[in-house]
Order: structure tokens, then C-alpha cells, then sequence
């Protein structure tokens, strides 16, 4: 199978990259990422891929390129939900008219699967004890969610009226290697280990599903090869746990004091749960996660612990001024 990952050089789409690579070395990828800021090349040092520096919003470059693939994974997005309350314009720039303008080239050259993936926060907070399945309504709260449903009622716009062999994934929130670090697992996980206060919005009983990066992948291998054309497929891990409990699980597995996490003044239209039901995916593809939070939790923190340099990298430039602007105070050098 030859296959266009949009995206590739974040964090999940890297990660996949990978995947695949290591996996199913048979696979032909071609890798298209624009390189915006949570877009890394180191992240994909060593892989046998092809990389392709473009913009999804270039009609001409996805023309070509899918001329050339059977398959195309769409995770190319602008994701942090705190950026698009910030910002948004940035968000619907590539999250809805990004999509639209590889729908409509996977239109005019036809491709055997089109997977696109979105997020669990499509459907908006959940009440204690509900689960959103892949029939429920979706609610998006804040911008970023806004803009993922968007661009998924135009990709089942096209499954519809085009025929187009539609896939969406809905994830719960990833952790694992090469996330960038203003997302809460990592950002946690580095402040901690510089001993650095852990920023947590209000009072930390938001609650998430965590699913290991590697797991998630798996899910979208399955999706592509065994999904059926229009389905959509929950994939969350069934772990759910506050983010205070997260923040402490870092600081207990490092040996650091519960100290060091400071509260500071919660996020606007901050959802307090996202919640999935994987039954589908269980039960459709043969897909369950492999890892536990445990063994999770342990692989994330000796990778970051080991790749300091990246870190540093990651941590420089204009991510030392978004992160005074958000939570008024400066990182270590």
C-alpha cells in the first residue's frame, strides 16, 4: 500500500510514521508536514520515509501527490485547545479548509481509503457515567473542537455525496514520545523533572481518557486495512484519570514532592470530562491497548529523560514566550 500521511512530523503523525515503518515495512509513505512549530524533522531521524515540506492548502501539490498513493491518513491540524482560545483563525485555516482542500483532490483523484483523523472533544463534556458512542451528537465546546467537527461534516459531506471510502477516527487524549510540550502530559513531565512548578487549571478534577501514542496508531493501522467505508471509530483506552491524578502519578514515578504542582486560574469553557466507548473498535478491527498506564506512564518519562536535547529544542524560541503569556511565569533556561 502506498501511503500520504498528512501531518507527519508531530507528534501522533510522527509516532505513526514509525509505526508503520517498523511494522509494515512493505508500505510505501510519503510524508507531507508544513513544519509550523509543533512540526519536528527530528522526530522522524533514522526513518525510511519520503518527506514532502508542503501545505494541505496547496491544491496543486496534493494533485500530484495523490496521483501517486493508494491510501491517505489526514492528522495535519492545529490541536491545542488553548492556542484556539488565544487564536482561532489558524485553527480553521488548516483544521476545516486544510480538510476541504485534500477532500476535494482525493475527489478529483481517487484514492482506495481516505482516513481522516479527529478527537474525542467533538463531543463536547460528558456527565459522570456517560460514554459517548460513535451515534452521539456531536458538541464541540471550545474552538479547536469546533473546527475538528467541522471538517469532519465535510469529510462525511464528501463519503456522502462523492462515494468517497471515508474513515474518522475520534481519539481520547495521547501521551508517549516526541509530544510537543505545551501539551499538560508533557509539560507536566518536563517541569518536573527541572523541578519547575506544574501549571494545573482550577482544581484539577478535569478528567480525560490517556492513551498511549503507540496504541493509537495500532488503531489507525486496523482502521485503514479492516474499517468499514463511512465508519467512524472511537479509540480510547479506558482509562480515565483527573488531572491532578496525572500531575501526581509524574511526581510519584520520579520521586519529586506533590509541591510542586501550583493551581493557576482555570481555562475558559475548560470541558470537565470526555469520555469514549472503544466497543466498535474492540469489537470491529481486534483492537485493544497493549499498554497500561503503568508501563505508559514509564516508557514517556524514560524517553524525555533521555532526550534532553530535543527538550531544549522543543522548549525554545517562541514556545519560552507562550508559556509566560499563559501562565505568567518564565521556564528554566
Amino acid at each position: 500500500m502506498r501511503i500520504l500521511v498528512t501531518g507527519g512530523a508531530g507528534f501522533i503523525g510522527s509516532n505513526f510514521v514509525r509505526f508503520l515503518v517498523r511494522e509494515h515495512p512493505a508500505y510505501q509513505i510519503t510524508n507531507l508536514d508544513k513544519l509550523t512549530y509543533a512540526g519536528n524533522l527530528e522526530n522522524l531521524e533514522g526513518v525510511n520515509q519520503r518527506f514532502v515540506r508542503g501545505d494541505i492548502c496547496d491544491a496543486p501539490l496534493l494533485a500530484g501527490l495523490l496521483a501517486e498513493h493508494d491510501a491517505v491518513v489526514n492528522f495535519a491540524a492545529e490541536s491545542h485547545v488553548d492556542r484556539s482560545i488565544l487564536d482561532s483563525a489558524s485553527f480553521f485555516e488548516t483544521n476545516v479548509r486544510g480538510t476541504y482542500v485534500l477532500l476535494e483532490a482525493a475527489r478529483r483523484t481517487p484514492v482506495s481509503r481516505f482516513l481522516h483523523v479527529s478527537t474525542d472533544e467533538v463531543y463536547g463534556s460528558m456527565a459522570p457515567g456517560q460514554f459517548a458512542t460513535e451515534d452521539s451528537p456531536l458538541r464541540p465546546s471550545s474552538p479547536y473542537a469546533a473546527s475538528k467537527a467541522a471538517a469532519e461534516m465535510l469529510a462525511m459531506s464528501y463519503a456522502h455525496t462523492y462515494r468517497m471510502p471515508l474513515l474518522i477516527t475520534r481519539a481520547s487524549n495521547n501521551y508517549g514520545p516526541f509530544q510537543f510540550p505545551e501539551k499538560f502530559m508533557p509539560l507536566a513531565l518536563i517541569n518536573a523533572l527541572n523541578d519547575e512548578p506544574i501549571p494545573v487549571y482550577g482544581d484539577g478534577r478535569n478528567v480525560r481518557d490517556w492513551i498511549f501514542v503507540e496504541d493509537h496508531c495500532r488503531a489507525i493501522q486496523l482502521t485503514l486495512e479492516k474499517g468499514k467505508a463511512g465508519g467512524v471509530y472511537n479509540i480510547g483506552a479506558r482509562n480515565e484519570r483527573r488531572n491532578l491524578e496525572v500531575a501526581e502519578s509524574i511526581l510519584d514515578a520520579l520521586g519529586k514532592p506533590h509541591s510542586l504542582i501550583k493551581f493557576v486560574k482555570d481555562r475558559p469553557g475548560h470541558d470537565r470530562r470526555y469520555a469514549i466507548d472503544p466497543t466498535v473498535a474492540e469489537t470491529e478491527l481486534g483492537w485493544r491497548p497493549i499498554e497500561t498506564w503503568k508501563s505508559g506512564l514509564e516508557k514517556t518519562i524514560r524517553w524525555y529523560g533521555d532526550n534532553s536535547t530535543w527538550i531544549e529544542r522543543a522548549r525554545s524560541g517562541a514556545y519560552r514566550d507562550y508559556y509566560k503569556r499563559q501562565y505568567g511565569a518564565e521556564i528554566k533556561p
